[in-house]
């Protein structure tokens, strides 16, 4: 009788230790420590410094300045998935058409050429379908940077992978071959465009409608900074950034909309510009400071900030010397950190499968004395201030904009590492020390 009643429980026993074994072994394949160790020793750290010394700079110095601008139509015929906040689904209207922008500056002999997209950000394997595109078409860009309004009621379809799947409206290839189509029809229309120019730089304060979301009184990044384009025939367009998100609109808004870069682009082009481009600018730790989260208070929003950048100027300077200088520097990483704690992360391979390729960059343009700074991290606009004292310094003007082709998270500075926020927790993906190495990165940039 005693054996007879022991049984069942020693079934349930080795039942118990095999589940447990299996989910340990899951979890050792799956879950690994954060590696804290110091950036600065490590291998890929050395490496990318070592490689900004040795990238070439290519470009020339020409007689005058060319520039040309244009536009396409890229709203789906059919409502696709929205991209931003959450999975929502497909859009229930259409609030505002979306557009792929597009600007192009040549001094005679080197050309290079701005695209910009009303989306969240561009993934790499949108940005490769479109360089492939262009490329098979002809038109020649010594340079081309990508730039993204960073809208999070933007379209998707151009995700792939798993969590491009779950998160991110996945990936319809029709819907990428529509936006590679239309950015070589922007293009197009950008080159045909071209007329003699001058070009200048504004930097205007718009503190009051910009604010550090995380810490109150916090340091951010107040300046809406533009590149200005007359062309000789008096028409005029502006390349500008701002560092508050695109986030004025509700999570739970269902329309395709441009946000307030938008309706700040709606408003310059109404004032006294014929073209307008916002490009996201450092937007990591920033918020608008909204008075609502309806369409109608985000254009309000927006009238306030083109209010600001026609009143409240602290800037202006002229690019004479029509001298065009470009280069790209690959960044080596850490192994991927999406955490699940404080102290524990995925494994880099499940990362790797669930989010793919990142492609981590940076891509440089000088034009004259200004030197503009894409990057594919999405940069916290409180390292700002210190990079615009070291540019001054070194007699330049900066420009910083982000997702560039690629997306590697968000690059915060590193004393808010531990902090509970989602910026430094779940979306901070390369591990502890990426904002001091971010920082040396463009300061050093900023110094040669």
């Amino acid at each position: 009788m005693v054996i007879e009643f022991n049984r069942p429980l020693s079934r349930f026993l080795k039942i118990l230790s095999w589940t447990f074994a299996v989910l340990l072994l899951i979890a050792l394949a799956t879950i690994t420590t954060v590696d804290r160790s110091p950036i600065e020793k490590q291998n890929f750290y050395q490496e990318t410094f070592e490689r900004l010394e040795k990238t070439p700079w290519q470009g020339s110095e020409g007689d005058f300045w060319l520039a040309g601008w244009g536009k396409a139509n890229v709203t789906p015929d059919k409502p696709v998935p929205l991209v931003g906040y959450a999975p929502r689904g497909p859009y229930e209207f259409v609030q505002d058409s979306s557009f792929v922008k597009a600007i192009t500056l040549s001094n005679g002999k080197t050309q290079i050429a701005w695209l910009n997209f009303e989306l969240l950000i561009v993934h790499p394997v949108l940005a490769k379908a479109i360089e492939e595109g262009i490329a098979n078409s002809g038109v020649k860009a010594d340079q081309l940077i990508f730039t993204a309004t960073h809208t999070h009621s933007g379209m998707g379809g151009y995700m792939p992978g798993v969590l491009g799947n779950l998160a991110f409206g996945g990936y319809d290839q029709k819907t990428v071959d529509h936006l590679v189509n239309k950015s070589i029809e922007a293009l197009q229309t950008a080159i045909s465009s071209q007329d003699t120019a001058s070009l200048s730089y504004r930097k205007v304060d718009a503190g009051k409608y910009v604010a550090n979301r995380f810490i109150k009184d916090a340091p951010y990044d107040p300046f809406v900074r533009q590149l200005i384009f007359t062309k000789k025939s008096g028409e005029k367009a502006v390349f500008f950034t701002y560092s508050a998100h695109a986030t004025c609109l509700s999570s739970k808004f269902m329309g395709l909309s441009g946000d307030y870069p938008k309706y700040l682009n709606q408003a310059l082009e109404a004032r006294d510009y014929d073209f307008a481009l916002f490009a996201a600018g450092t937007v990591g730790s920033h918020r608008p400071i909204a008075p609502g989260n309806t369409p109608e208070k985000v254009q309000e929003y927006a009238a306030g900030l083109d209010s600001a950048i026609w009143l409240r100027m602290t800037q202006f300077a002229t690019l004479k010397n029509p001298r065009i200088q470009h280069s790209k520097l690959d960044i080596s990483l850490r192994e991927p950190h999406l955490r699940i704690s404080d102290n524990l992360r995925i494994r880099p391979w499940l990362f790797n499968y669930l989010l793919g390729d990142t492609n981590p960059h940076f891509d440089f343009t000088q034009l004259g004395n200004l030197l503009l700074i894409t990057s594919s991290g999405e940069l916290s606009g409180v390292f700002y201030e210190e990079w615009d004292r070291l540019a001054k310094e070194n007699g330049l003007n900066l420009i910083v904009t982000t997702f560039n082709g690629g997306y590697i998270g968000y690059i915060t500075p590193d004393e808010l590492y531990d902090e509970h926020y989602h910026e430094v927790r779940e979306t901070n993906w390369y591990g502890p020390g990426n904002g001091h190495y971010f920082d040396q990165l463009i300061r050093k940039t900023i110094e040669r």
